[in-house]
């Protein structure tokens, strides 16, 4: 039995997790993966039932979980709240030592929904590499009426750590890792190439480069195809990561994991809580869906894994689009299309499996 911690969150991340999780159900019934899912409060919807965004039972339940799956946190409502939905997401990175977060942002062949050209965006396929638990978001933070101070510190071993995550992903893309920094203003940058550099001696086969993190911002726009891993820390990770969802078409395309050493790994749709369309049903839930052909990959299960990457992609070709893509299908729409063409599979693999099962009774 393979145990999924669902947190479905704030906003449309109940929408976007139920079609994910739907898809995740028929998927382990049809393969007999043993996927078994229980949900749990977090967030905003935490704060509102237990007075804190990450309950106690939420994090022991996530703890002993093979993967968690979550929706998407945060919403204006929790603002004036102590402690923010998203301080729920901070401590439970911390609590399970999630160091890496790994956001594939990919442009169909033909680019039909960049706002790039299509020469410019089709076939691009990036893999942000972020590091997640040190940076100015973990420092001190200091704020008076007239001034303010926020820290940003970082260790040699949580970049080396990292680094090594992005080497290995190359290795399997296309051999290629751009570290971003801002080595000529900061010294946490400096400490980055030097480590970078260092790491890379173990990987001969992986080319590496270096890019200050504003020329970063333009290539990615206006040459996206130059890159294959991004490695970078925790700030610069978040504002590229999203900057290069623009050029998918949207942001709701995407997918997303945070892994640690060993515990279970957390996935996610790159997009926020959107509360204006919470309940409408017209949350894109590709980015969801995305991320638990993610999730398949980490548990060992990459053949499914593949399996619902190309349902999603197949869906999104044929013409089935949420309104963020300029079509009209609604989010359990979405999700239904992706599920009846992992039956189609799933029929058709049975179907070829008979007739092997009976050539070979044949010819035996």
């Amino acid at each position: 039995m393979i145990h999924i911690a669902v947190l479905p969150g704030d906003g449309i991340g109940p929408e976007v997790t139920r079609e994910a999780v739907a898809c995740l159900e028929l998927l382990s019934a049809e393969r007999q993966l043993g996927l078994h899912f229980t949900e749990h409060d977090f967030g905003g919807v935490a704060i509102d039932r237990h007075s804190e965004p990450l309950p106690p039972s939420t994090l022991a339940a996530c703890k002993k979980a093979d993967a968690i799956l979550l929706g998407a946190v945060g919403g204006d409502r929790w603002n004036d709240c102590a402690e923010r939905p998203e301080a729920g997401l901070l401590k439970i990175r911390q609590e399970l030592g999630l160091y890496a977060n790994l956001r594939p942002v990919e442009v169909l062949q033909g680019g039909q929904w960049s706002p790039l050209r299509s020469e410019v965006a089709s076939g691009s396929d990036i893999l942000v590499v972020r590091e997640l638990t040190g940076g100015i978001y973990y420092g001190g933070h200091r704020l008076s009426e007239d001034q303010a101070s926020d820290l940003c510190t970082y260790t040699r071993a949580q970049v080396e750590r990292v680094a090594h995550v992005a080497f290995r992903a190359a290795r399997l893309r296309k051999g290629k890792v751009t570290q971003v920094d801002k080595a000529n203003v900061l010294a946490t940058s400096r400490l980055w190439r030097a480590t970078v550099d260092e790491v890379a001696k173990a990987y001969p086969d992986v080319a590496l480069d270096h890019l200050y993190v504003d020329a970063c911002a333009m290539a990615v726009i206006t040459e996206p195809r130059r890159f294959d891993v991004i490695l970078t820390e925790n700030l610069f990770g978040d504002i590229l990561s999203d900057l290069l969802s623009v050029i998918g078409g949207s942001i709701g395309l995407l997918g997303s994991a945070s892994l640690g050493s060993g515990g279970p790994g957390l996935f996610e749709p790159v997009h926020g809580s959107a509360p204006q369309i919470a309940g409408l049903d017209i949350a894109n839930p590709a980015g969801a869906i995305a991320s638990a052909a993610m999730m398949l990959d980490e548990l060992g299960l990459g053949d499914a894994g593949s399996v619902l990457r190309e349902a999603l992609e197949a869906t999104l070709l044929s013409g089935c689009r949420t309104p963020d893509l300029g079509g009209d299908a609604s989010t359990s729409g979405f999700g239904a299309a992706v599920r009846e063409r992992l039956q189609v599979r799933s029929r058709r693999d049975t179907g070829l499996r008979h007739l092997f099962l009976t050539n070979r009774g044949c010819c035996g």
